[in-house]
């Protein structure tokens, strides 16, 4: 039997590959919004961050997501990510 190849990527606040499925994406659309993808298939840019509540905050902390789309990030949406990752801990 052929082995299937893991697609990985880069968690953006630790920078080290995981496997797609431990990750969320977070997108930016045309519109400059910023939200959580949990399909993986939304039109716009894209990034990567674990579900793990030490690296939400970690990304509330350094504004990655503001350096990473070159735009103002609201606190709601890392608070919102934070709650996220927090149900995914559970």
């Amino acid at each position: 039997m052929k082995t299937r190849k893991i697609p990985m990527r880069k968690d953006i606040v630790t920078n080290q590959m995981f496997p797609k499925k431990e990750l969320v994406r977070v997108v930016k659309n045309r519109e400059n919004e910023v939200a959580i993808d949990p399909t993986g298939k939304a039109a716009g840019r894209g990034a990567y961050i674990g579900l793990d509540v030490e690296i939400a905050k970690k990304a509330k902390k350094k504004r990655t997501f503001d350096q990473a789309f070159k735009i103002k990030v609201d606190d709601q949406f890392y608070d919102c990510l934070l709650y996220t990752s927090d149900a995914a801990d559970e």
